[in-house]
């Protein structure tokens, strides 16, 4: 299980009361980033081509509890740029755990030795780091060598000092099944808690776009991947619910649920969601969920959207989906994602023609 029982109890809970209440649009996490300023220049990213009065922007620690306060969302990912860089990350997060929020701390872990005895070991805490892949694979993707191994020491440290780790991995273009199944079986050796995957979206501001999988690909890679582990008997963990894992294994036809991880970074309330850069800010939470026109983003529904699979907003529609039919989930659970026969028919995807916002398929997230 890749997710500890007290988490499950608090964040199961917190979606009961949301549904108990007849709220339909909630948060499920918070996207937290302090700052944009970065040790890397992944070429996936492209936050670090601001110039150098964004990047030297940060939000203070009262900004940080702040936006948690207001969207109270019960975890709080705080991304960047890299978070260790921020000299009041260490006060962040204590005033977080504080609050009984489940902190993942995500970093690329180059600085997490230097900086590890800054935080101490929590069952709210926890090192989210970010592994893209085997040594190679990994190292490319950051356009940097030796990260990885950096990283992997990092990750023991961290597990034999007591404290939450997990991996976060981004699929790009040219994945192998093989490739994946392997770093999965090196993650487990790691002793992480669990893995979270999904495949990379192009984000706008990325410098090399063509790294990005394709949907469709997608879908077939993971099935594929997912063979593996049963073939090997492997019992991989991932911090991630079943129903999602089946949705990227082309078995669910989901619809994105952006408001389910809401984006607080140095501009102010990211709409609609973290890889859309170019749709506009808001001052506060309220204002961006009252004045985002929610129904004009989606898979068929806006044509930056179509290729999207990214756990940030289809992983709130997977948990939602979890509540309404919990046997299936505990099918796939225990069984694991289907990897033979049709799969789930896709959204429809905007004709060329079409212009981005033309809203053609409506957006579905209850099922």
């Amino acid at each position: 299980m890749g997710v500890p029982l007290i988490q499950s109890y608090k964040v199961g809970r917190y979606i009961v009361s949301q549904k108990l209440r007849g709220r339909k649009r909630y948060p499920l996490v918070l996207m937290l980033e302090p700052l944009f300023r970065c040790n890397l220049a992944c070429a996936g990213c492209g936050k670090i081509d601001y110039p150098d009065d964004v990047l030297d922007k940060r939000l203070s620690v009262e900004e940080c509890i702040g936006a948690a306060e207001e969207c109270g969302a019960p975890i709080i990912s705080i991304a960047g740029g890299e978070p260790l860089i921020h000299k009041d990350m260490p006060e962040v997060v204590k005033g977080l755990v504080e609050r009984k929020r489940f902190v993942y701390l995500c970093t690329n872990a180059l600085l997490l030795k230097k900086r590890m005895d800054d935080y101490t070991p929590s069952p709210y805490l926890t090192f989210s780091v970010h592994l893209d892949g085997n040594e190679h694979r990994h190292d490319d993707s950051v356009c940097q060598p030796g990260t990885y191994k950096r990283a992997a020491l990092a990750i023991q440290e961290a597990v034999e000092k007591g404290f939450r780790v997990t991996v976060n991995c981004t699929l790009f273009q040219g994945e192998g099944a093989e490739e994946v199944a392997n770093f999965l079986d090196d993650c487990k050796a790691l002793g992480v808690e669990g893995v979270t995957i999904s495949p990379g979206f192009n984000y706008e501001r990325a410098p090399q776009q063509e790294v990005f999988i394709q949907r469709r690909a997608s879908r077939q890679l993971f099935r594929d991947i997912f063979r593996i582990g049963k073939e090997r008997k492997a019992k991989w963990t991932f911090n991630q619910s079943s129903l999602f894992l089946d949705f990227l294994a082309g078995n669910q036809n989901y619809q994105c649920t952006p408001w389910g991880n809401p984006t607080r970074n140095i501009f102010g309330w990211q709409k609609p969601c973290y890889l859309l850069v170019s749709e506009g800010y808001a001052q506060t939470y309220k204002e961006m969920m009252e004045t985002t026109p929610w129904d004009q983003y989606g898979v068929g529904v806006n044509r930056k959207c179509d290729q999207c699979q990214v756990h940030s907003g289809f992983e709130p529609t997977a948990v939602n989906d979890t509540f309404a039919h919990p046997l299936r989930a505990l099918k796939v659970a225990l069984r694991g994602p289907r990897t033979e026969g049709p799969m789930a028919p896709d959204m429809p995807t905007i004709p060329p023609s079409q212009g981005s916002d033309h809203p053609v398929f409506p957006l579905r997230v209850e099922r």
